[in-house]
């Protein structure tokens, strides 16, 4: 099989990607792959030093939040679908898997274009537009969690979760919990790095050790919080160590990241951004419903509410906690994935 897997931009695209690809490798050592993300993403490092090859176009997405600048998008449009076409026409693939998101767009249409099938794999329970827009001209399109087929017109969907990394193993974690880790996703998040910061002196007291994960934009603050306790750190390419290390985590409402937390069983505390349409929001609450989850609105996100919700989840509570959330992991989702690419090849 020759597979094109398009998708990149954020860790939340990229590493499910990876993932595929991963498993692609071990079952077809001498299949043809490409994998196809942004100019200037983090694709342009992890990717190669993965061992896959990889093409880049210049793409950028619609911008919701700030309208203003989507100004460049005619321009910058069509020369990302040149860029596909030429892409898919000079590698020839037998299928496409758009993972979600702008970056896929210029792949997945040049697909649609040459009469290519594809198949979009969509995170949230709330698809993108870019799922939107494609799914209804996809093969199949594969989600994450329930709620998201009846947000979709398209032929065909299949529940298979989100594709890991390896390394996230299943694990009973202590309570109460010693380790805490705190992440805002691959890009940090400000307001979390701001209530992190201002329950710092709590959160020594209450765990032998506080992981936090700041972003880039969090580097002068982790100087500046430097103490016993508190290990701050920029980014990671290795969270599956932090999570095989903490027995609780506090997070955004990345569906990755909710699935890497699940993959190990945490319990998790999350925040979901209200960016990009709230689809954050959605997930976190399918994640509270499950049980695995407690939930704390971004606008009411304080040091003191963050120290308040964790100090309310008592023994009884993690532990229930924590088996929901190892009954929402699908370690085996890379494997799902496939199995539907490979059953569309050889129709």
């Amino acid at each position: 099989m020759r597979l094109l897997i398009a998708g990149g931009g954020t860790g939340g695209h990229l590493y499910p990607a990876l993932a595929v690809a991963h498993a692609f490798r071990a079952e077809e050592p001498e299949g043809a792959l490409l994998l196809v993300g942004r100019k200037g993403g983090p694709e342009e490092r992890l990717v190669p030093e993965a061992g896959f090859d990889l093409a880049t176009v210049n793409v950028r997405g619609l911008d919701r939040d700030a309208p203003w600048k989507n100004l460049a998008l005619p321009a910058i449009v069509p020369v990302a679908l040149r860029s596909g076409l030429a892409i898919v026409d000079r590698f020839r693939p037998d299928v496409v898997l758009g993972m979600g998101g702008y970056v896929m767009a210029p792949a997945v249409a040049a697909a649609r274009i040459r009469k290519i099938p594809y198949v979009l794999h969509e995170k949230d329970v709330r698809p993108g537009l870019a799922t939107r827009f494609f799914a209804g001209g996809a093969a199949v399109v594969c989600t994450t969690l329930p709620g998201t087929e009846a947000r979709i017109r398209t032929k065909r969907v299949e529940l298979t979760g989100v594709p890991l990394r390896d390394g996230f193993r299943p694990r009973t974690p202590q309570v109460p919990p010693r380790r805490l880790l705190i992440t805002g996703g691959s890009q940090g998040a400000r307001h979390i790095n701001e209530a992190v910061w201002g329950a710092l002196d709590e959160l020594v007291k209450r765990f032998e050790e506080v992981t936090h994960v700041a972003g880039v934009q969090g580097a002068d603050g982790i100087a500046r919080h430097a103490r016993p306790g508190y290990r701050g750190l920029m980014f990671t390419d290795d969270m599956p160590a932090l999570m095989g290390e903490a027995d609780l985590v506090v997070s955004r409402g990345g569906v990755s990241t909710i699935a890497e937390i699940g993959a190990v069983g945490l319990p998790m505390v999350l925040i979901p951004g209200t960016f990009g349409g709230g689809h954050q929001e959605e997930n976190a609450k399918a994640m509270a419903d499950a049980g695995a989850a407690v939930s704390i609105a971004d606008g009411d996100l304080n040091a003191e509410s963050l120290v308040a919700t964790l100090d309310a989840l008592t023994p009884d509570k993690l532990r229930a906690m924590a088996r929901a959330s190892s009954s929402s992991g699908r370690r085996d989702a890379a494997q799902r994935v496939l199995a539907v690419l490979h059953e569309l090849v050889r129709r």
